[in-house]
């Protein structure tokens, strides 16, 4: 699929379907809207009218031109009330892609309002939008459903943005790895399987790649990754890629994503009901951090970026860690293991220190916690930690023009109390209650000095049902 911005007038653009954009309780037809009503025999104002069309949110209206026309469908679509979010242009484009397929419209024109009289980026949020809605993943069907797929979308009155829309599509790019890494089986994405796509994205962008294998990671004293590792038959891969920038870094930063390729609980093995046949979804933070480090190695952005994760399955087998063993980790911490499903946070205390001694300016770690999180935030909503209050506005703001949602949890210190072990420094699950909330501030031990923020994606790594530009599945 092609997409180009263009200066096309929308009274001359020609093709399958063609895409307008309308405010809720703003429906009017003015200006060129007008003249193209007129063109079309009226056929707008009809339509507007017998479907009571409102332009509220989500909704759209399709109908078929008559007489000869030039274009072969009109599409309606709703942007809303709340004009401030730049992520209902995404959506927007993502309900216009869907339309477009069901419609069999191969070229496609949108013409949609500029956002905050910022051309670029609502022309690169559309390209987003469209891109990730008629994203598919037919990888593991023996006969996919065939459809008629968009071959060409054409941004009405954008001018030239080939580089936003460059842009739009390496992001893309590395949100599309992250669904593949999070949707694909665990017995098609291992460590091993994890460790060979980080090689493959150092040899496609020049990326630095180190991969620590168990005798490395034993030599650094990871026990607490070591100690979830060790009931798989499948070798434990410590992957550590590096983007550096041409000339001087601007800043230093690292990315630390959750690499459970499955998680059985351990010993406290899931029951029923637990969701065990969803646990391919665990690495969906290092399926993150791949898919940030596919984007930013094309995007080149002035800053160094470091992209960590310690991945491994966390199994049962006559080897496997036992509820009440005490663990080591690289910095020398001792952890008392109370329950071997709270098993990510193992594996991330060594990631965040490995990370801290890269001398970084600062870490974020992605990770599918807690479920606590999701009982707190639900799906849609990721929770973020974070020591340093910089940072987390940062990410915050980022969140926004993304849209992506994340709301900021206390670091409520005296909840660590429920932590304390009488035999460790520390157990790796507290009471119930909070539970969020411990796990966050069990991570907290293993970062010195360096402003760090944690996010748990537990609720929005999947969802269940189409939502915005996500089809059911993985998130990415």
């Amino acid at each position: 699929m092609e997409i180009r911005a263009t200066d096309t007038p929308l009274l001359e653009w020609t093709g399958d379907g063609l895409a307008i954009g309308l405010f809720e309780n703003a429906v009017e037809l003015t200006g060129n809207l007008t003249q193209l009503n007129e063109n079309f025999a009226g056929i707008l104002s009809e339509l507007i009218a017998e479907t009571e069309f409102k332009g509220k949110e989500g909704s759209s209206v399709v109908i078929r031109v008559g007489g000869g026309s030039s274009v072969r469908k009109v599409m309606l679509v709703g942007l809303g009330t709340d004009i401030l979010k730049l992520d209902n242009w995404r959506r927007a484009a993502a309900t216009v892609g869907r339309l477009a397929i069901k419609e069999k419209c191969k070229t496609l024109g949108i013409s949609l309002p500029v956002w905050n009289n910022d051309p670029a980026a609502t022309a690169g949020a559309i390209a987003e939008g469209i891109q990730l809605a008629l994203f598919q993943d037919n990888r593991f069907k023996s006969e996919p459903e065939e459809q008629v797929g968009v071959e060409q979308v054409d941004l009405l009155g954008f001018g030239n943005q080939e580089q936003v829309i460059a842009r739009a599509n390496q992001i893309c790019s590395g949100v599309i790895l992250a669904r593949e890494l999070v949707a694909a089986p665990p017995n098609s994405v291992t460590p091993i399987t994890m460790a060979e796509t980080a090689s493959a994205i150092a040899s496609l962008h020049d990326l630095q790649l180190e991969i620590l294998e168990r005798v490395e990671c034993e030599q650094l004293g990871m026990g607490a990754f070591l100690g979830v590792a060790q009931a798989s038959d499948l070798p434990p891969k410590f992957i550590h890629l590096t983007y550096k920038p041409e000339g001087t870094p601007k800043r230093k930063l690292a990315i630390i994503g959750k690499g459970l390729t499955f998680d059985s609980g351990g010993l406290n093995i899931k029951g029923a009901g637990s969701g065990i046949e969803a646990m391919k979804v665990d690495m969906g933070g290092a399926a993150a951090t791949l898919g940030a480090a596919k984007a930013i190695a094309q995007l080149k952005p002035d800053v160094e970026v470091h992209f960590i994760s310690a991945v491994t399955e966390n199994m049962i087998s006559g080897r496997a860690m036992h509820p009440g063993d005490i663990l080591t980790a690289s910095n020398g911490k001792t952890i008392e293991v109370n329950n071997t499903d709270a098993e990510g946070r193992l594996t991330l205390a060594d990631a965040l220190v490995f990370a801290e001694k890269l001398g970084v300016d600062a870490i974020v770690d992605l990770a599918t916690l807690t479920g606590a999180c999701v009982i707190a935030l639900g799906d849609d909503i990721a929770g973020l930690w974070s020591t340093d209050d910089t940072v987390a506005n940062q990410l915050t703001q980022a969140s926004e023009m993304a849209g992506e949602k994340i709301w900021r949890m206390p670091m409520e210190e005296k909840y660590f109390e429920g932590l304390k072990s009488p035999l460790a420094d520390m157990k790796n699950t507290g009471p119930r209650p909070g539970g969020s909330i411990t796990a966050a501030l069990f991570l907290k031990q293993f970062v010195k000095e360096t402003p760090w923020a944690h996010i748990d994606i537990a609720g929005p790594v999947w969802t269940d049902k189409e939502n915005g530009y996500n089809s059911a599945g993985a998130t990415g």
